[in-house]
């Protein structure tokens, strides 16, 4: 594991945390809700997905870059509907609960990409 490496997962693991502080922040600031959007709509999905035992390629990394949000919204979405089915939502408790899963998922490697981007497959060129 490099440096770099390790840097990623305690950037990953911390930016949950960071949105929920910055929820302290006066209402309506753009300092108090792009921190959460950022981290609800990317966080989690990077976490899951970063830092791949490997270099990615260009590819692999918009791959991944496409990858990181529809995971995060879909794990935001199963967070809030479990949060409503035991009446407990808020937003506090929102973040709590997808901070905590950052964290707990920066700590192991990221999930492994499809091979087609990691160029364990590839198509013969047709003439």
């Amino acid at each position: 594991m490099t440096l770099a490496q390790n840097l990623i997962r305690v950037a990953l693991a911390l930016s949950g945390w960071a949105a929920l502080a910055a929820t302290q922040l006066p209402d309506a600031t753009p300092a108090r809700w792009i921190p959460v959007l950022l981290f609800v709509s990317l966080g989690p999905g990077f976490a899951l997905l970063y830092p791949q035992p490997d270099l990615l390629r260009p590819g692999a990394r918009l791959e991944a870059l496409a990858l990181a949000a529809p995971l995060s919204l879909s794990l935001g979405a199963l967070v809030s509907t479990c949060l409503f089915l035991v009446e407990g939502f808020s937003a506090t408790a929102f973040l709590v609960a997808l901070a905590a899963f950052a964290t707990v998922a920066a700590a192991f490697p990221g999930l492994p990409l499809p091979a087609a981007t990691r160029g364990a497959v590839e198509r013969p060129r047709r003439r």
